[in-house]
Parts: structure tokens; C-alpha cells; sequence
């Protein structure tokens, strides 16, 4: 109901009552609609008097509003020309729903939402080269491999369950040994399989491990829900969308997507198929159904229009309801008339903070069990609950965070990570399964809405709970999942971290708001909701910065800052760094902007010195990302006063090669023949041949390249042997370009 609506309704009922009003001095004019937002998202505290929150509109509906807010009786009677004893009685309400409003509409633009938009009937496709089809035992490949050559690829067959990065890449490494046309690869995931995430990862990092960036495709059955009446999503398999959309952000060349198959992949899903693999739909979230393609987006989500107001009327268990963030939680449960609280976290009443915050729980008239519980083993849950007889209500907020990179992850960090978040939410929901529960309420993260990169493994894991309350709706139960972005003061929050996630586009959500935000899904019972203070200005290019993506497309402010032309060709801008170099010798324009390099990487990575940013070390090593990237093209664009791409730390391996080539941007040099820039080519052919020539899984592909190398070197021992070499490259006047590409052709493939 709009505002005005709300007006008209209350002052219809004063009058059909029998108290007259002017109606025609009240609906003169032409009627609009009022804003969904205050103060065009500025938000003012109320001081000595309160103001209106509204200054859209005419002068006189913020008159109006200012005096409903104020309680100004004898103004508005005046106003409206109705009896002011009548219109006592509808003041205080009004005034109410008003403040309620103002509340909402500050985090209106927080909440996001997953769609699913049918896409038209792509044209017919034809997959070219060697496509690997990996499947596990048990899982029938015979349809999607029939559907592949039918659409003109050569498939191998892969044979595997293993998740572990060596084994599976020794395996693929001998699978490929005669392949040279490897186009893709094509992850089967079976249905129920509650290992499929970490096969996925395995399959990464196994890929990265021998070399290979062909793209993987994870195939899926049932891990999404497109549509009301589609069975509900499978725990399992959404674990492996939700680390999917990391490794997308990760690995850009590596990673090729997410389908969703139907049960039977008849001939008309088989042609979707293939148009998806083909890359021609430009999606990598995709479920092929019945009625045809869809593709997963992300919108925003309107606030929920709905009278209800959660009011618990026996026991709420909190888990992890000791951290700061669920503090926030704790207080607002007692405000909605909580009386009694379980509290549990893995150190209970030994955790800081918690006696004051018992005592204040207290003083407003609820009491409070702190408990020591890991609700990641069942017994532990189940006793906990057989201690709260009257249970209503039950907030899992519990969980680990993650920092890790997909290529640094180990299996048992990743299991670590995932069953913090994903065993409690499967144990509270089957342990309560006979329990009328009034709300089911579970702390997800935007990193599996939207991916994260360092947080594969958190993704996978919040993935499963969204998964799972999509479950609960399913079978009657109440179930809400809220996908938090960052809170303010606490986890990711604080800090140096919280201050780069908001150059990033990701601001820092007040604990009281985004409890607000929590009260009106909870209220209107809803699903699963996004919650998240974007700045899509920032965010969506830095979201794309390595792989273009349609997830946003829902989103209209980030369709406008993707549409906005970001300068991408380097240039100078003012000349700052050239300046600087104009006069001095060679070695000490080199190590002016080496230092300079690894002082701004070192900013950009919130290192207090340069001593981990050494010269040859790559910025992948490092921890570099879409995040961290920007934030060193941004330093040192304000350093150099280049115009430089936000892809640098990506373009250039290390601390050396990025110098090389901001010393001949500055210079007005372009390809230079500077020792500095050989050095930094080779550096990188260096490092290229170390990560070929480490553990090769027993294929003899180290001794191969110790040979070769050693053919290559024999040849120019002699500098008669390599001038008389009919088309070889004469090494003393050779550019660093004509070296690598001799060595290339030496090399081959390998």
C-alpha cells in the first residue's frame, strides 16, 4: 500500500464513521506516487526535532508527514478539516506505519534475489576438437556423450572419483599424452554425490597442475530450482555451483561453467547443450529444462509488502549467537518479545564479551543459556535441544570464514570449512523436522549468490544452505536464508580488509540495519534473500574485470556501469613517472620502478614493507586477485600518471616484468631491447618451465624437458654452430621477442 493509500484508507475509516472530510481539498491536483526510498538514500537522525523522511513529493505531503511524525494533532486536523478527538485515535498508528516505512525503505536497496530469464532457442552448434568427458562409477555417460559427438566432438572418456589434485592429474596427463586438440573437459556430478564440490576442485587444480586451461564444464542434475513445481534443489550438487562461480572468478581461462540438465537429455536438450558448450550463448550458469534455456541472474528484490510481525512465543537457539555479529541478533530477538535464549559457540561462556552480554539480555527481561556446543557433530546438537522443550525458533549463525585461494586449498581445509556451515544447518533441520517451528533462519553469504574469489570453499558450503531452506519451503517448514554481504565491525568487516572491500564496492552494512533487513524476510516469511550495501559503480567492473559475465543483468545499475566505456589502452597521462626517469642510467631507472612496483603491491596487498613483494615472485604467488589487481592499477596510476589497464597484475607475472613495461610505457619506448626487459622474459619463461618440469605424476615429461633444454643449450655452446644453423636465431643480436619464439618452437606444446 502506498502512503497516500495508507492516508485515504485512514481517513475513509474516520469517515464512514461520521466524521466529515473534505475530500475534495485532499485528492486535488494530480496523484503520484510517492518514493520507495528516504531522503534519496541520505539518511538524517532525528535531533531536538524530527523531521520528515520524505522530501520527494509536493511541499505539502512533506508538510503532512513532517506533522504525522511530530504528533502534531491540532495541525493535521486543521489541515485535513476533521474533528482532531476522531483523529487521535489514528495518529498514533499512522504515525507508526510511518516510522516503519522510513526503516525499510533505508535498506530497500540491500536485497537482491536469484532469477532464472529464459533465453531464445540458440541455433544449431557444432562442438570442434577433443572434448574429455570425466564420470564417476555408477553414472551413465552414454547420454552426454552421444549428445557431444552428435554435435561433432571426439570425446574421451574419463573414468574417475578420485578428488585428489595429484592422482586425477597423473590420470588426465596420461588420458591426454596423444591428445593435441583438447578443446573442453565435461564434469559429470551425480546426482546426490556429496563429493561432487570437491572432485570439482580437485579437477582444478589438477588442470593447473599439468598445464592445461582447457575449459571445465560441471553438469549438474537437480542442483537448481528454476520454477515453482520443479522438485526441490539437491544440497549436494549446489554445493558445486556454489564453488563453480569461485572458480570462474579464479581461473577465467580454466573454468567454463555450470549446466543444469533435465533427467532425460532427449534430442532437443542435447542441442541446448551443445550451444551452451560452444560458448556461443556467452552463459556459464545455465539450466536446460523442458520449456528451453535459462540463465541464472541476479536481481533485485522487492521489499515484501505484509502486516505480520514476528513475535516468538517460547525458546530461540542461536548458534554461534556469541559473535559480534549475532550480538546484534540476540538484542533484537529480545526486543520481538524473546524470553528465553540458548546461545551455543564452540567456547560457550568462555567466549569474550559474553558475560556483559548475558547480563544485558537480562536486563531487558529475557533469560539466557550460553552453551559450548560444535554443531558440526550431531550428539552435541541433539543435546542441546532436548534442553529447550518449548523451541520456536532456531538463527544458524554459525560458520568459519575463508581466505584461501582454489590453488592453495587442501581437501581437509575444504571439508574443515564446509561442514562448519553445512553439517549444523542439516543437523538443526532434521532434529526439528517434528518441531512447529515459527522460523528457520540460516546465515548464508552473497559468495555463493554472486562467488567470491579466497572463498571457494565457503561458497560451496553457503550454496548447500541456500539449497537446503529451498528444501524446507518444499516440504511446509518455515525456512529463511539470508546471504549477508559485509557487516560492519566485525569478521571482513574490520579493518584494512573492510576498508578494500569498499573501494571495491562493497560497503560496510550497520549491524542495526541489516537486522532490519533480517526482520522484514523473517516477517514476511520469505525464502532465500541477498542482502548487500553494493556500490554497482564500482563493483560490476571489478566483478568482471577477467571474465565478462551476465549474472548482474538483473541488476540495472550494474548493466549501467558495465555500459559506461573504462579506459583500457595504456597511455600517458601527465608524464609524473617519466620525469622522474629522464637522466638517470639504466640500472637505476630499473630499480627505481622495481621499488616502486613492489611498494605499491605491497599497499595494495595491506603489507606494512616490501619484503614479501620480492621482484621475481609472482603476483599470482602473492594472493593477487580482481580485487587486489584493481587496487594496484589504481596506485599506480596515481604513482606513474600512466592510464593503465586494470588487468596489469595478470598481464605481468611479477615485480620485474611490470616495471620493464611501466618503464617503457613512461618512456614512450613500446618494445624495448633494455637488459631489464630480457631479464623479465625470461624470468617468465623460467618460472613457466619450473611449473612444467614439477611433479609430473610419473609421465616422464620432466626428463623430456631436461633433454630438450639440453639440445637447445649444446647447439649455441659454439658461436660458429649457431650462426651456420640454416633459420636459427643468432643469439648475440637476437630481441627478447625473437628468443621467445624461437624457444617456443623448440619447446612445441610442452
Amino acid at each position: 500500500m502506498s502512503a497516500v493509500d495508507a492516508v485515504v484508507s485512514a481517513l475513509a475509516r474516520v469517515w464512514v464513521a461520521g466524521v466529515g472530510v473534505e475530500w475534495g481539498s485532499l485528492l486535488a491536483g494530480q496523484r503520484v506516487e510517492l518514493p520507495t526510498y528516504a531522503f534519496q538514500r541520505k539518511r538524517y537522525w532525528p535531533e531536538t526535532t524530527v523531521r520528515s523522511v520524505a522530501n520527494s513529493g509536493s511541499e505539502a505531503e512533506s508538510e503532512f508527514w513532517t506533522a504525522v511524525e511530530q504528533g502534531d494533532l491540532a495541525e493535521l486536523a486543521g489541515e485535513l478539516s476533521v474533528d482532531d478527538g476522531v483523529l487521535g485515535e489514528v495518529l498514533p498508528a499512522l504515525a507508526d506505519w510511518r516510522r516503519r516505512q522510513c526503516a525499510d525503505s533505508e535498506v530497500a536497496d540491500w536485497r537482491y534475489r536469484v532469477t532464472w530469464e529464459g533465453l531464445i532457442e540458440p541455433a544449431a552448434a557444432r562442438l570442434s576438437g577433443t572434448w574429455a568427458l570425466l564420470h564417476g562409477p555408477g553414472h551413465d555417460p552414454e547420454p552426454v556423450r552421444a549428445a557431444l559427438e552428435g554435435h561433432g566432438a571426439t570425446v574421451l572418456l574419463v573414468d574417475s572419483e578420485t578428488a585428489d589434485r595429484r592422482e586425477l592429474g597423473a590420470l588426465l596427463n596420461h588420458a591426454f599424452d596423444e591428445v593435441t586438440d583438447l578443446t573442453g573437459l565435461v564434469a559429470l556430478i551425480a546426482p546426490g554425490n556429496a563429493r561432487g564440490a570437491e572432485q570439482a576442485l580437485g579437477l582444478v587444480q589438477a588442470l593447473g597442475g599439468i598445464g592445461v586451461d582447457a575449459p571445465v564444464w560441471a553438469l549438474t542434475e537437480g542442483a537448481v530450482t528454476t520454477a515453482s513445481g520443479e522438485p526441490a534443489p539437491d544440497p549436494e550438487q549446489a554445493q558445486v555451483w556454489g564453488l563453480g562461480r569461485v572458480a570462474a572468478l579464479e581461473h577465467p581461462q580454466r573454468w567454463g561453467g555450470l549446466v543444469d540438465l533435465p533427467p532425460d537429455l532427449d534430442a532437443r536438450a542435447a542441442d541446448r547443450l551443445a550451444a551452451v558448450l560452444s560458448g556461443g550463448l556467452g552463459e556459464d550458469q545455465v539450466a536446460i529444462r523442458r520449456a528451453g534455456l535459462l540463465a541464472r541472474r541476479v536481481s533485485r528484490a522487492p521489499l515484501p509488502r505484509t502486516g505480520h510481525t514476528w513475535t516468538p512465543s517460547g525458546s530461540v537457539l542461536v548458534t554461534g549467537g556469541t559473535g559480534g555479529i549475532a550480538q546484534a541478533v540476540d538484542r533484537w530477538l529480545v526486543e520481538r518479545g524473546a524470553r528465553h535464549l540458548v546461545l551455543t559457540s564452540r567456547r560457550g561462556p568462555t567466549a569474550a564479551g559474553v558475560a556483559q552480554l548475558a547480563a544485558d539480555l537480562a536486563g531487558q527481561g529475557a533469560s539466557v543459556d550460553v552453551i559450548a556446543c560444535d554443531v558440526a557433530e550431531r550428539p552435541q546438537v541433539a543435546a542441546v535441544l532436548e534442553r529447550i522443550p518449548e523451541l520456536c525458533g532456531v538463527i544458524h549463525a554459525a560458520g568459519i570464514g575463508q581466505m584461501t585461494a582454489m590453488e592453495d586449498l587442501t581437501l581437509q581445509d575444504h571439508a574443515y570449512v564446509v561442514s562448519a556451515k553445512t553439517a549444523g544447518a542439516r543437523w538443526l533441520d532434521e532434529l526439528t523436522a517434528e518441531r512447529p517451528l515459527e522460523a528457520y533462519v540460516v546465515f548464508s553469504s552473497i559468495s555463493a549468490t554472486w562467488g567470491s574469489s579466497m572463498q571457494p570453499s565457503y561458497a560451496a558450503a553457503n550454496a548447500y544452505l541456500d539449497a537446503l531452506v529451498e528444501g524446507r519451503r518444499a516440504r511446509g517448514l518455515a525456512a529463511t536464508s539470508l546471504a549477508w554481504g559485509v557487516w560492519g565491525g566485525a569478521g571482513m568487516g574490520a579493518g584494512s580488509a573492510a576498508e578494500q572491500l569498499g573501494r571495491a564496492g562493497l560497503r560496510r552494512m550497520a549491524p542495526e540495519l541489516g537486522v532490519r533487513a533480517m526482520a522484514q524476510a523473517v516477517d514476511a516469511k520469505e525464502g532465500v534473500v541477498a542482502v548487500a550495501d553494493v556500490d554497482w559503480s564500482a563493483f560490476a567492473p571489478t566483478f568482471t574485470l577477467r571474465r565478462p559475465s551476465t549474472l548482474m543483468a538483473g541488476v540495472p545499475e550494474a548493466r549501467a556501469a558495465l555500459a559506461t566505456p573504462v579506459p583500457s589502452e595504456t597511455g600517458t597521462a601527465a608524464g609524473g613517472l617519466a620525469q622522474r626517469l629522464a637522466g638517470l642510467a639504466v640500472a637505476e631507472r630499473e630499480r627505481l620502478v622495481v621499488d616502486l612496483v613492489r611498494t605499491e603491491a605491497a599497499g595494495a596487498l595491506g603489507h606494512a614493507d616490501t619484503a614479501a613483494v620480492e621482484p621475481e615472485r609472482s603476483f599470482k604467488d602473492l594472493g593477487f586477485e580482481s580485487l587486489t589487481a584493481v587496487e594496484l592499477r589504481n596506485r599506480l596510476q596515481s604513482a606513474t600518471g600512466l592510464v593503465l589497464p586494470a588487468t596489469l597484475a595478470f598481464d605481468y607475472p611479477n615485480a620485474l616484468a611490470l616495471a620493464a613495461f611501466l618503464r617503457a610505457e613512461a618512456l614512450g619506448e613500446g618494445d624495448t631491447d633494455e637488459p631489464g626487459a630480457a631479464l623479465a622474459d625470461l624470468d617468465r619463461l623460467e618460472r613457466r618451465l619450473a611449473d612444467m618440469a614439477g611433479d609430473d605424476g610419473g609421465t616422464g615429461l620432466h626428463e623430456e624437458m631436461l633433454r630438450r633444454l639440453r639440445g637447445i643449450l649444446s647447439r649455441y655452446d659454439e658461436p660458429e654452430a649457431a650462426e651456420s644453423a640454416d633459420g636459427d636465431v643468432k643469439f648475440d643480436s637476437a630481441t627478447p621477442d625473437e628468443v621467445f619464439d624461437f624457444l617456443d618452437k623448440e619447446l612445441g606444446s610442452a
